[in-house]
């Protein structure tokens, strides 16, 4: 059996790959040129286990592998894959649903607690000389905010922004939440209100909803002008849920007060994107779910989930 992995970089080499050639004859590639659609063939013509994180497979790839019995993408996110042309083959398309929620929710929060506290600016500043410059015990170059008692609204509800939520409510903050459907689940100290109430009333608002038709550029001009002003923008989910040009204008004039965002609309972030020169916009590479024990549990669940088709019980299947 032949088992293909597209872009396997992404893991890295510091995590234990063995346990995956255990299962067949293994080709393992760092990276596959995204746009190249007849090397991604190459790769996979011959092959009947294919694993993709970020290599997207069309429904005209996925024709022209004759060998291909099953997908599994290294991911909760499978939109690289056309999952019905998948289907029209009886190939399962699967999918890692819950791997990441601690670690996206975990930065979520040293996102928000960096524009909270500043800690890097002020670690540079320390060692620029400026607090010792200074002719008092204490330096700060601008105010700091305090969590408790601000109103976080979360954009979905999820396993991620239910995590969130329970670390905002150790901070004392108060929390909203819109879901596009009626949740029954929060706790009474949470309230799902409409998106409009939610872009009102928000002090702090994370995002954490998958990308759609609906939710591309949920974030633009018109929402934001619905938003308090002075409200700090999260996004730790999908770099198109914002129209990044609408964010960078938003902060410039002050309508919102900072933003710090892991994803971009296009990954790498252009040197052209509007965010690089925003003002106090806070940029991560990509990197909310990338702790080692994260990548570590990734890689486990993406075995666990080929074991499971050998064995003819495909689990967490998404076509």
């Amino acid at each position: 059996m032949k088992i293909v992995l597209l872009d396997g970089y992404a893991l890295n080499n510091d995590l234990n790959w063995q346990p995956l050639k255990a299962l067949g004859e293994c080709h393992l590639y760092a990276r596959t040129p995204v746009d190249d659609s007849q090397e991604i063939l190459n790769r996979i013509e011959n092959a009947e286990i294919v694993i993709t994180h970020k290599t997207p497979l069309t429904a005209e790839i996925i024709q022209q592998a004759p060998n291909l019995k099953y997908i599994g993408v290294m991911g909760d996110g499978y939109d690289v894959v056309d999952t019905q042309a998948a289907a029209k083959r009886n190939i399962p398309v699967t999918n890692i649903p819950v791997y990441a929620t601690d670690a996206v929710a975990q930065a979520t929060f040293a996102l928000l607690l960096e524009i909270a506290n500043q800690v890097g600016r002020h670690n540079q500043l320390v060692h620029e000389g400026r607090w010792a410059a200074s002719p008092d015990f204490t330096f700060w170059q601008k105010p700091l905010i305090a969590l408790k008692g601000k109103t976080l609204g979360l954009i979905g509800y999820g396993r991620i922004a239910q995590r969130v939520a329970e670390i905002a409510r150790a901070f004392s903050m108060n929390v909203i939440f819109y879901n596009h459907r009626p949740t029954a689940h929060s706790p009474k100290t949470i309230q799902q209100v409409s998106l409009t109430t939610l872009l009102k009333t928000a002090d702090i608002i994370s995002l954490h909803v998958r990308l759609t038709p609906e939710t591309t550029n949920l974030i633009r001009k018109e929402t934001i002008n619905e938003m308090k002003p002075g409200v700090i923008l999260l996004n730790t989910a999908r770099g198109k849920l914002v129209n990044e040009a609408d964010l960078a204008n938003a902060l410039k004039s002050g309508k919102i007060r900072a933003a710090a965002v892991d994803v971009a609309a296009k990954e790498p972030i252009p040197n052209t994107s509007p965010l690089l020169n925003a003002p106090n916009c806070y940029l991560t590479p990509h990197i909310a779910w990338a702790a080692f024990e994260t990548r570590t549990d990734l890689l486990k669940m993406t075995i666990e989930n080929l074991k499971a088709f050998l064995s003819g019980h495909p689990a967490n299947v998404v076509n």
